[in-house]
């Protein structure tokens, strides 16, 4: 069978006091009930209404593994920038750069 016959015609909201109203009566606005769809049909992101366990928990993992490359590659960038002509006006790297007093003779002390 292609449609899951167990979803519910007509849905009662738990998170608020609003009930689905069949089309063509008047009432509240919303997306209604979640609609009988194919259960043959396969999709890499998840399909129809997805919603994965622990998604909460691996978007914090993905982020926290963000912010640690991202700042891995800043100081090997920091460690490694050199400007071998120096610049005609500032540029905010200089304040973070290892080598900017010895490459730029107006910040040397």
């Amino acid at each position: 069978e292609l449609l899951d016959r167990s979803v519910p015609r007509r849905v009662h909201h738990t998170a608020g006091h609003r009930k689905y109203t069949p089309p063509g009566k008047t009432g509240t606005m919303g997306a209604g009930p979640k609609m009988p769809y194919p259960k043959w049909v396969w999709s890499p992101v998840g399909g129809w209404y997805c919603e994965p366990p622990n998604v909460k928990r691996n978007l914090a993992i993905v982020g926290v593994a963000y912010v640690v490359i991202c700042s891995w590659i800043f100081s090997v960038s920091a460690a490694r920038e050199r400007r071998p002509v120096p610049p005609k006006s500032f540029i905010p790297s200089q304040i973070w750069c290892k080598h900017a007093a010895e490459d730029d003779p107006r910040l040397r002390k």
